[in-house]
Formats: structure tokens, C-alpha cells, sequence
């Protein structure tokens, strides 16, 4: 069965990161499973409020559409209900925005219990906000005896009232998946465990640099989101004679919709309540500026943005040798902060040693103070 054939579409709002080419939107779609076909861009002050590209645009859409032998339409940009249900009966073909294509390859990818739990409240959450007038079955009544729903109930109370139902039911499973998480952490900071996570840009090279430390098998491939559930390791860092915890987290991504970064908030607590994060950055990208942004941004989202941090620029083997640095490991102002800097390549393994000192000098730093704090309370107490 072949892919199903997309266009893309992006909207230059005037944004700081809008992408001309719509790069990373095609990866996305290719992530999917949808091969893109066209792309159209266009630039407005505003979007339109009927179909956010304009009633030209949109007939130059639909157009291209049929040239193309289209079967969907991805816009780059978040749509509203109206604006999805409006550019649908223009083009005659579904119309669909970043937002869901993010929940549908979360979907595809989640393999935990938990995971499925995440993408499936933050897509509950999604098609909630759909519901008006999207469909106009919904607009029915149900009514009398022996309906699903009340007296005079419309289908779209009642679907909307389902969905709660399910968002209510979904979220009190997370709540116990997160009670969870949170006796596990209790157990590793009683039995005094260094915490380190991995965070970065999707596709950065986390997994692999995770499979590169703790000598593991996490599946890591050359695409968006290959990792979506959290995997923790024990690492020993013979440089410090212990073993961290090293933890794999889901990568980010420009807008990542905050559902899913609420929906996500268990997993993404491994990295709040790390010690040290280990901030990777794809070194060969020429947008990792923004990306780091964009990781920056979440990290503070998420109550993770005051801890440490070693900024790990990985592929550098993918890096052209008039650009390489001259020096593997410098320092890097991230908000104004003067943060380590280490160049390596998780997959041929230069520069790993350099991560593996840094990791050590972290740990034995971390443990000194704690022992420092120990002696001067100890000094403060009372005698008998």
C-alpha cells in the first residue's frame, strides 16, 4: 500500500523560527508515514479567520490539490476548529495542522503503558476542542426513552460529555503511573543515586549517546520521536568510582503542543528532578541555535530550567572539516550562563571520554558538598 500523498503548508506570520522550506514539517509527515508532494507557503499580517490562508490561497490550495492527486492537507501552523472545518469543504479533502500530526506519531510510537496513557489524553484533549460544529451529525438531538442520552440531549453534548468522561478516567491513571514514578525516585535518592537525563531536540542523537554510555540496545534511528517512553539506566562512572542514574527522555520540538507537554509531565518530572542534564544539541544542524532555544523554553515549562546542565554538541562526524572546532570542550553562554561545552560523536565515539570526565568531576563535586553539608551540621549540633 503506498503513502498516502500530503501538501504542506506554512503561513510566515512574521515569526522569529518560521520555517520557509517546511523542512521539519516533511520530516514529520515522513515520520508518519505520508509522503509530501507540494509545498505552499505564503505570508500574511494575520491569519484569515475563515480559512487562514485567505479564500485565494485557499482555491490555489485546492488546485494544486488535484494537479497533485493529494489526499491530505498539513498545515504548518495550529488551525482552530472553524478554520479545519471551513478549508475541508473548500479543498474537499482533509485538512490537518502540526498539532495532530504530533499526536498521531506519538501514537504510533508509545510502546509503555504509560506512554499510550500520555497520547491518549493529550489526543482526548485535541479532539475536545473539535467538536463544535465539526461534524453535523452532532448536531442531532437524542431524545425519549431508551437513548444513550437524556431528554433533548444533542449528540454533541453527549460525545462531549463522553470525552470528559475519558479525559477524568485517563488522567486518573497517570495520576497513579505518577505515583509510581515518584516512590521509584524516592527509592533511588535514599540509596544516595547521582540523577542525570538526557534532553535535546528530537533527533538529536539522545538515544544513541544513551546506548554509547550504558552499553544498552534503546532503539535510536535517524528520525523525529524515535524514543517516546523514558529509559533509565545505571552507569558507572569508573573516573568517580560510582554508577548514575541515566535517564533517556522524549525529545522536544518547535511548538510542541502544551497538551502533550502536560500530558507528558511524569515523564518529563525525570528531568525536574535530575541532578545534572546532559542537554544534547545535533552539532551539524544549522538551526540548532533555535532548537537549543526551543529545549530551553520546555526545560523551563517544566520546572526543570534551574538545573545543571553540560551541553553535549553531538555528530561531529557529521560536521564539515572546515568547520570543526579546534577545541572539543568549552564553555557555552545559555541564558546569559556560562554552561560546559563538549563536542563528540555518540556513534563513532570520539569526545566520549571527555563526557565521561565531565560526568565524573559532576558526581564528585555533588558528593564533596553533600559531605561538606553533612561536617558543618554535624559541627553545628548540640552536645549533651
Amino acid at each position: 500500500m503506498s503513502a498516502p500523498k500530503v501538501i504542506l503548508v506554512g503561513v510566515d506570520l512574521g515569526q522569529d523560527h518560521f520555517d520557509m522550506g517546511l523542512v521539519e514539517l516533511g520530516l514529520l509527515a515522513g515520520t508518519a508515514g505520508m509522503e509530501p508532494v507540494a509545498r505552499l507557503v505564503c505570508k500574511r499580517r494575520a491569519p484569515d479567520a475563515a480559512l487562514f490562508v485567505g479564500s485565494g490561497k485557499a482555491d490555489e490550495l485546492r488546485l494544486l490539490a488535484q494537479m497533485e492527486g493529494a489526499h491530505e492537507v498539513l498545515f504548518d501552523q495550529t488551525l482552530s476548529p472553524a478554520q479545519q472545518r471551513n478549508l475541508e469543504r473548500h479543498i474537499g479533502l482533509p485538512v490537518n495542522d502540526r498539532t495532530l500530526l504530533i499526536l498521531e506519531i506519538f501514537a504510533q510510537r508509545a510502546r509503555s503503558h504509560e506512554g499510550k496513557l500520555q497520547v491518549e489524553l493529550a489526543r482526548l484533549q485535541y479532539v475536545s476542542t473539535r467538536l463544535v460544529r465539526r461534524w453535523s451529525h452532532l448536531e442531532r438531538q437524542q431524545g425519549g426513552i431508551g437513548t444513550r442520552g437524556g431528554p433533548g440531549e444533542t449528540q454533541i453534548e453527549l460525545d462531549r460529555r463522553m470525552i470528559g468522561d475519558a479525559i477524568r478516567r485517563t488522567r486518573e491513571r497517570l495520576e497513579k503511573v505518577k505515583r509510581q514514578r515518584a516512590t521509584q525516585r524516592r527509592q533511588r535518592n535514599r540509596r544516595d543515586v547521582f540523577g542525570v537525563s538526557l534532553v535535546g531536540y528530537t533527533n538529536a542523537g539522545k538515544s544513541t549517546l544513551f546506548n554509547a554510555l550504558v552499553k544498552a540496545r534503546a532503539y535510536a534511528a535517524d528520525q523525529l520521536f524515535a524514543t517516546l517512553d523514558t529509559t533509565t539506566r545505571n552507569l558507572f562512572i569508573g573516573e568517580a568510582g560510582r554508577s548514575v542514574s541515566l535517564s533517556d527522555t522524549v525529545g522536544f520540538i518547535r511548538d510542541l503542543p502544551h497538551g502533550l507537554i502536560e500530558a507528558f509531565a511524569a515523564t518529563l518530572q525525570e528531568a525536574a528532578d535530575a541532578d545534572l542534564l546532559l542537554h544534547v544539541v545535533d552539532a551539524a544542524s544549522p538551526d540548532f541555535m533555535q532548537q537549543i532555544a526551543q529545549v530551553q523554553r520546555v526545560l523551563r515549562e517544566i520546572g526543570a530550567g534551574s538545573v545543571p546542565q553540560i551541553l553535549v554538541f553531538n555528530k561531529l562526524d557529521a560536521i564539515a572539516s572546515d568547520r570543526r572546532p579546534i577545541l572539543l570542550q568549552d564553555l557555552y553562554e545559555l541564558d546569559g550562563v556560562p554552561v560546559p561545552r563538549i563536542y563528540l560523536s555518540a556513534s563513532s565515539g570520539e569526545g566520549l571520554s571527555l563526557l565521561r570526565q565531565s560526568l565524573a568531576d559532576a558526581v564528585l563535586r555533588s558528593y564533596s558538598t553533600a559531605a561538606g553539608t553533612e561536617c558543618r551540621a554535624e559541627a553545628d549540633a548540640p552536645t549533651s
